[in-house]
């Protein structure tokens, strides 16, 4: 049973949140410092022509024969509308009285200072930008002080700035977008080790404990030593796990089979009916306890060569026709009759210890079922790319029902009451066929008995 797992966020996903966040933050800030720079910019630009407008003015005034004499210059007003369509004002005052231009506009009337004064400020619905400064001259022992404002709207100003930051954002949008496109890299990149050691790991069999190898990122050592030391914990278990059954079928085996030997030849010495009776129960105890252990011991020895499986080329037709020499007595002794059809050489690849084993139990629950006198047959042939073992035999076939169930380990079929079995020996040919590659199959023979066939690929 598959246990849920706790899915919490992802890597990649928080990867590309903490990348496209910190480039949209940078990308705001750096627009932000750009609006603010060229608007800096665009505002000094504008003062220094009002300046030098105001300047050009004031230089053009003049003492004559004791009255002031102010001949605006054309420079001082050409300068301002070359560089946009924006309206310009202007005022001049000499001692706080209004000479020229337009009265109502804003000027400095603190004392002179060296500095020009500037101020940004609503005139007649229209942003503008003005300057204020001032020059003394001396008209015969007074001092008269001129003031002169020069204004600009700044429509020009912000149609400018408003293209300016157009190309700036489109600008952004292009580097962000740019950057979306590392940060996706970047964290496949990044996630790509975490991928490949996934996928290796799940390509690994079930029994596959081996330590992971492969080329690692330094990050990543502290995982793969965590899994590589959990794996050698766990195959350390099954192994002795594994050893253990081994041992425990063997030491089972040795005793049981002396005990039944003692049981026999009591058996022959009893007259009392109610003793041979219990004596009978007691042999038939201990062969379904041999057989267990026997095949807990077939069952512990095929985990344990498929866990590394080797392969060697061997005979089929030669494997099967001595794993039948070695039956036979065990037929002879219920006078059933195994006949085999097999080609003169079957080449195939694998293990033949486990081929055996898998045969064996298979041929081995083909007795046990077979009526008296009946016949088993035993084919091998070749076909599609697989060789195909059938062991048929005439009795009473599988119960009704999910046969494949029968593949389960100590299961068995409603019609074994009375049969010594163990439930294994379908569940070691399904695993050795699995770790070749193969599969187990129970074709359907209507009151014909039981048909098992064990199929592995030829290659």
């Amino acid at each position: 049973m598959n246990s849920a797992i706790n899915i919490q966020g992802s890597i990649r996903r928080r990867l590309l949140l903490t990348l496209l966040g910190g480039a949209l933050v940078l990308a705001i800030i750096l627009f932000l410092v750009f609006r603010s720079l060229s608007t800096q910019l665009a505002e000094e630009s504008q003062d220094n022509i009002l300046r030098a407008s105001a300047t050009a003015i004031l230089d053009s005034a003049s003492v004559n024969q004791g009255e002031l004499d102010l001949d605006l210059p054309y420079s001082a007003f050409s300068m301002l509308s070359n560089v946009t369509n924006d309206s310009v004002y202007y005022a001049v005052h000499a001692n706080g009285e209004f000479l020229t231009g337009y009265d109502d506009l804003p000027i400095d009337t603190a004392p002179a200072q060296p500095a020009p004064w500037f101020l940004t400020t609503q005139y007649r619905g229209d942003a503008i930008r003005l300057v204020s400064m001032s020059r003394v001259l001396s008209i015969g022992d007074n001092p008269v002080r001129l003031i002169v404002a020069v204004a600009q709207t700044q429509g020009g100003q912000s149609e400018v700035m408003a293209r300016v930051l157009r190309i700036a954002a489109l600008v952004g949008a292009g580097v962000f977008l740019l950057v979306v496109i590392l940060a996706i890299l970047s964290a496949r990149t990044a996630i790509s080790p975490l991928t490949r050691l996934a996928a290796s790991v799940e390509r690994r069999g079930p029994k596959e404990l081996r330590p992971v190898a492969a080329p690692v990122p330094v990050e990543m050592a502290p995982l793969v030593t965590s899994l590589n030391s959990f794996m050698e914990r766990l195959n350390t278990s099954l192994t002795r796990t594994e050893e253990f059954i081994a041992d425990a079928a063997h030491r089972l085996r040795t005793p049981l089979a002396i005990v039944r030997t003692r049981a026999e030849a009591t058996l022959l010495r009893v007259d009392k009916e109610e003793n041979r009776a219990a004596l009978k129960d007691m042999i038939r105890a201990i062969d379904e306890s041999s057989r267990a252990a026997g095949q807990m011991l077939d069952h512990a020895m095929v985990t344990l060569r498929t866990d590394d499986l080797e392969r060697t080329e061997f005979d089929l037709s030669q494997l099967i026709d001595d794993m039948v020499e070695r039956m036979s007595p065990m037929a002879e002794l219920r006078d059933i009759s195994i006949e085999t059809v097999l080609p003169e050489k079957l080449a195939l690849s694998g293990d033949p210890v486990l081929f055996q084993s898998a045969l064996r139990n298979i041929l081995d629950n083909a007795l046990k079922f077979s009526p008296v006198e009946g016949t088993i047959t035993v084919e091998a042939i070749s076909e599609n790319g697989y060789a195909e073992v059938q062991i048929r035999d005439n009795g009473k076939g599988f119960p009704e029902g999910d046969v494949e169930r029968l593949k389960g380990r100590y299961t068995r079929g409603d019609n074994a009451a009375g049969i010594v079995g163990s439930g294994l020996g379908l569940t070691i040919a399904t695993d050795v066929a699995q770790a070749h590659g193969g599969s187990l199959a129970f074709p359907v023979r209507e009151g014909e008995g039981a048909c098992v066939v064990f199929s592995v690929p030829l290659s």
